[in-house]
């Protein structure tokens, strides 16, 4: 299936750069990696810069960064978490190389300054910058950050931030909170008061997720039992799409299943709640959205970033949180019965979600990147 993803910044003005500058992006192998960095790219070349990326050929940054016309060079690094001991002396094999080849690829573009958005990839591009004495930018969007921004903490000029509980990990002075960069049009969602019919939007992300497939077919048939009005849209994933279509029709549940949902934005429109997971792009675009959520953590992120994601959310009363272990259709049913009772409660949750909504969170990265750039080439 082909990926499309459209990418847009609030419309936030500012200042044009009195000089052209060069940035090296870094960071990837997910869309929550990915589409933020490209969105920077975007505002960085909007007001003149050029930018590079650095990438491995495997990540998403290899299909997502060529049709932007972005020029990306590839290394070869693996990870080092959950990874087993082959992989890890295969990447501990790899850093040299791919430290010594992102040297090369410094000294040829000559970026001004870095910025870096984590994942294994970013490691040997930020390692070759300190070494080189480019000035680092990083941009944290978890509660807790993961390994390689922990241990690159130190090294960065500047840290930007989604969540006040990551600050601890950066040195006092260096860190502020922007937010990750998320489509426009999340923002513009006019705010919606639920109905007779609760409509409620299930999504593990564009691959789907099994385990919320599971528990989403299990909960249909009990919805029609209690005659609880609920209007589903679930996103299935092409894996399971077939099997999960053919259960919905059976159920005779209302709604529709789709294996891929092209415009998010227009979907989270017509949501009354949304169940997904907790990656820091997932709740960045409930928050700019003010979607009232049930948070579904990956329990094998890295370092349960994404546990703590949802626990930062469930603190401010955006969401309700249900651990993947204990998900089950029976579960996820009386969650939603219990918040399709109460609608101010979700109304509530709505706005709780919207303080960690951050517009204009690229254009701050800019000006950031900019300055640093700026004072890097004064020394």
């Amino acid at each position: 299936m082909k990926l499309k993803i459209r990418i847009d910044t609030p419309e936030v003005t500012s200042a044009a750069p009195q000089q052209r500058q060069v940035f090296l992006m870094t960071g990837g192998g997910t869309g929550g990696h990915v589409i933020p960095l490209i969105a920077v790219a975007r505002e960085l070349r909007k007001r003149g810069h050029e930018v590079f990326f650095i990438g491995t050929e495997e990540g998403l940054e290899s299909r997502l960064v060529p049709p932007e016309e972005m020029p990306i060079a590839f290394i070869k690094i693996g990870g080092l978490q959950r990874v087993g001991w082959r992989q890890t002396l295969r990447t501990l094999l790899q850093l040299p190389v791919a430290v010594w080849k992102s040297m090369e690829l410094i000294r040829q573009h000559k970026p001004n300054a870095v910025f870096c958005l984590g994942g294994f990839v970013a490691g040997p591009p930020v390692i070759a910058a300190w070494l080189l004495r480019k000035p680092v930018v990083l941009m944290e969007p978890n509660a807790i950050p993961g390994m390689v921004n922990r241990n690159l903490a130190r090294v960065a000029r500047r840290a930007l931030l989604s969540f006040p509980e990551a600050q601890r990990f950066f040195p006092k002075g260096r860190a502020e909170i922007t937010g990750l960069p998320v489509r426009a049009e999340f923002f513009r969602l006019p705010r919606r008061k639920p109905g007779d019919v609760l409509t409620v939007l299930v999504t593990g992300g564009s691959r789907g997720s099994r385990r919320l497939n599971e528990a989403g077919r299990n909960c249909w048939k009990l919805f029609q039992e209690s005659q609880v009005r609920v209007r589903w849209i679930h996103q299935t994933g092409t894996a399971d799409y077939t099997e999960m279509a053919s259960a919905f029709a059976e159920s005779g549940a209302e709604g529709q299943v789709v294996p891929f949902i092209e415009n998010m934005p227009q979907v989270f429109g017509t949501a009354d709640l949304v169940v997904c997971r907790s990656g820091a792009g997932a709740v960045s675009e409930l928050a700019a959205a003010g979607k009232p959520a049930i948070l579904v953590p990956f329990p094998y992120a890295a370092d349960q970033h994404q546990l703590k994601n949802a626990e930062a959310m469930a603190r401010a009363g955006a969401a309700r949180l249900i651990l993947d272990a204990t998900l089950t259709g029976e579960e996820l049913f009386h969650t939603i019965r219990d918040l399709a009772a109460d609608p101010v409660q979700l109304e509530r949750m709505g706005e709780a979600a919207r303080q960690f909504a951050k517009p204009g969170a690229a254009i701050r990265a800019v000006e950031v990147l900019e300055r640093e750039g700026m004072r890097r080439k004064r020394a």
